[in-house]
């Protein structure tokens, strides 16, 4: 069978998650792996060339990892007929401009979420690749987490009954710069930059309800700068004008006219006691589940304990013991590259991709229900999205 090249051109690979998950763990991957395998039997492999704005580092970055193509000139290599596809994992604020320059340039277009800071850029973007007829997806990486997998599943086999409520738990402790460096990029507190939680994270959680529970109806949610002054890379102490903390109340669709509830904490400001960085507890009607990044733990009805309130003695039940782990039957990959393949699967041979730019578009219609009901201090109610 024939292996054909695929030319990408691939923006924003120099930040962490660009170059450690696109890049390495998922082209380069694929790559090395003899590209992606497609229905008839062909492989298709990725030809990238790696754009940004530092020659020195576009260089070193290519150098490092085997890449023979690299430049600075977007323009150029959007010109390149043999490079169909471009993939965008900077920063939100210029992600509108550079996907309409690509649609403009025909190119099919993959990129990171958020796909931009506003509704109506984000339709934008549908609207103008709809128009194009060009392929479009957006990165919704979680929905290929293991733990995560498993909940589909658990849901699949109808483990739950009627599923009741949803927490989620995600969060670390982002320090502020000073006593120790921070894990996060300063931009990430400053909103005019295009920081905050909530649009960092509000669009995550969009797709993970949407596809495992039940659409989203409505939202409440509160905001916090809880950390009001932070220290850059360069030492310097600055003001933070972006939220770092978000606690957000969910109605879901549940098929009947009791609705699902769920309740998402995220914060950067917060120490971790759970199992994971982030954590989701579903509760139904005949069992509930705990799921992180990996693993996921279940508990039916009838393995259920009887606690009984009594604040004077002890807790006697070891609450933890009464939880099952789901075996790791099948291997599962990185989701990212994951969801690379199944991409150029769509480009290569029109194969099935339900992610586009208005799944993207989404998640950030309700990063914007979430300011608008935290500024109103209301219910916001979520209005299905029409193209």
């Amino acid at each position: 069978m024939a292996t054909r090249q695929l030319g990408m051109v691939m923006h924003g690979v120099t930040g962490r998650m660009g170059m450690n998950q696109h890049l390495v763990r998922s082209i380069l991957a694929i790559r090395n792996e003899g590209g992606v395998l497609l229905s008839n039997g062909d492989r298709v492999m990725p030809d990238p060339i790696l754009i940004g704005r530092n020659p020195e580092r576009m260089e070193q970055l290519a150098k490092e990892h085997g890449v023979a193509r690299y430049g600075t000139d977007l323009d150029a290599a959007l010109a390149n007929p043999a490079d169909s596809v471009f993939f965008d994992a900077g920063t939100t604020q210029m992600r509108p401009a550079l996907v309409k320059k690509a649609i403009a340039a025909g190119k099919h277009i993959y990129c990171e979420k958020p796909v931009a800071t506003n509704l109506a850029d984000a339709l934008e973007l549908y609207r103008l690749a709809k128009r194009a007829g060009i392929k479009h997806g957006v990165v919704q990486d979680k929905l290929f987490l293991p733990g995560l997998q498993k909940l589909a599943m658990l849901r699949r086999a109808g483990f739950f009954g009627d599923i009741l409520s949803v927490r989620g738990e995600f969060g670390y402790w982002v320090f502020e710069g000073d006593l120790q460096p921070a894990q996060r990029p300063s931009w990430n507190y400053r909103s005019e930059e295009g920081g905050g939680i909530i649009l960092d994270m509000i669009c995550h959680w969009r797709y993970v309800l949407d596809n495992l529970f039940g659409a989203v109806k409505a939202v409440s949610c509160t905001g916090a700068t809880h950390i009001e002054e932070r220290v850059n890379e360069a030492g310097v102490r600055y003001k933070a004008t972006a939220d770092d903390a978000a606690y957000a109340t969910f109605e879901l669709d549940s098929g009947t006219q009791k609705p699902i509830i769920a309740q998402i904490n995220s914060s950067w400001c917060t120490r971790v006691r759970r199992d994971d960085l982030v954590t989701f507890h579903v509760d139904g009607t005949h069992g509930s589940a705990v799921a992180g990044l990996h693993d996921c733990v279940t508990q039916a009805r009838v393995n259920t304990p009887k606690p009984v309130w009594n604040p004077d003695v002890r807790q006697g039940l070891d609450f933890m013991s009464h939880w099952q782990q789901v075996p790791d039957t099948t291997f599962i990959d990185n989701g990212f590259k994951t969801q690379w393949q199944l991409f150029i699967r769509h480009v290569c041979e029109d194969a099935p991709y339900k992610w586009d730019l208005l799944e993207g578009a989404k998640g950030v219609q309700l990063v914007e229900c979430a300011l608008d009901s935290w500024r109103e201090r209301r219910w916001i109610d979520v209005p299905t999205l029409h193209a």
